[in-house]
């Protein structure tokens, strides 16, 4: 017997070339049906790496492209009054007055950040579809995180320059955080300029940054996961086709989201010298939001 017969059984020539046929075809059909799935999942993640590039190119300042032909503006004490001279009576004194001196310009600086932060999540795929409580908490717990991954572009070993020029020393920094907090800021600066990322791929990691599921109070974390999963795949889509010659720079930047989360946390840690100074401080109303200061107006209610 055949090897045909065996395969085939006692069916007809005929019917045998028929059935190969067919049999090709709907293998055909089914490769053509795969190839589809995989262009339209391709085109997918063009889509989401092209809107999340727009809303960061729209509504960041710290591109490439708005911080080229920066001039750096120092921050630099005003001269004290008298008044001022005969209330800081000791050196802690006037290292206090100094200190909420410089947050007020630190608030005033980092404050047009907080608004076009919003609006890029607005633009961010799947943040729209998320409750406003969580929106809020994203932002709220994420903006910090988010700005100094954008800052970092200015961010030296002894400076840090905001969108405009205006430029803080490390002294300075420490004097309102501490030397071991600025350490941090400038180590992770220095590490993630490093890794040489375009504005897009800033912002889709922006953007994952931002999608985090297990933030404290959050309900909806599938969704949220679901979509920082479709950001990550974008993400490392375009990463690995910028980065061709090194493989490691996509598993290199996931591992600064644990590294961004330590320093919002010290960072938040921090703004509890805010909360018991508060009323030492003129903020602007945007910065005490995000960062849950109190206001006269709270403290009235």
């Amino acid at each position: 017997m055949s090897r045909d017969s065996v395969r085939y059984g006692r069916v007809p020539k005929r019917s045998r070339e028929r059935s190969t046929e067919e049999t090709s075809r709907v293998t055909t059909s089914g490769d053509a049906d795969q190839s589809a799935d995989a262009e339209t999942k391709q085109l997918a993640v063009y889509d989401v790496i092209l809107t999340v590039s727009q809303a960061h190119h729209g509504n960041c300042g710290y591109t490439e492209e708005h911080t080229r032909n920066l001039i750096r503006k120092p921050i630099v004490l005003p001269p004290a009054s008298p008044e001022d001279s005969e209330e800081a009576s000791s050196t802690a004194e006037s290292m206090e007055m100094e200190r909420c001196w410089l947050w007020q310009q630190f608030a005033a600086n980092i404050t047009p950040s907080v608004q076009r932060v919003v609006e890029f999540a607005k633009r961010v795929p799947g943040f729209c579809d998320l409750g406003q409580d969580d929106q809020l908490i994203l932002i709220k717990v994420g903006f910090l995180e988010i700005w100094m991954c954008h800052v970092a572009r200015l961010t030296s070993e002894t400076t840090l320059m905001f969108e405009d020029g205006t430029t803080v020393t490390r002294e300075q920094l420490e004097l309102m955080y501490d030397a071991e907090f600025v350490a941090s800021v400038m180590e992770f600066a220095n590490s993630f300029n490093a890794l040489a990322l375009n504005d897009t791929e800033i912002g889709l990691f922006s953007g994952v940054v931002l999608l985090t599921a297990d933030r404290p109070g959050i309900t909806d974390i599938k969704t949220i996961e679901h979509h920082q999963d479709k950001l990550i795949e974008a993400l490392k889509v375009q990463v690995n086709r910028n980065h061709a010659n090194e493989p490691q720079i996509f598993s290199n930047l996931l591992i600064k989201l644990p590294e961004l989360r330590n320093l919002g946390a010290k960072h938040s840690a921090h703004l509890d010298w805010f909360r018991m100074n508060w009323q030492k401080l003129i903020l602007p109303p945007l910065f005490a939001e995000i960062f849950d200061i109190p206001k006269s107006e709270d403290d009235l209610q």
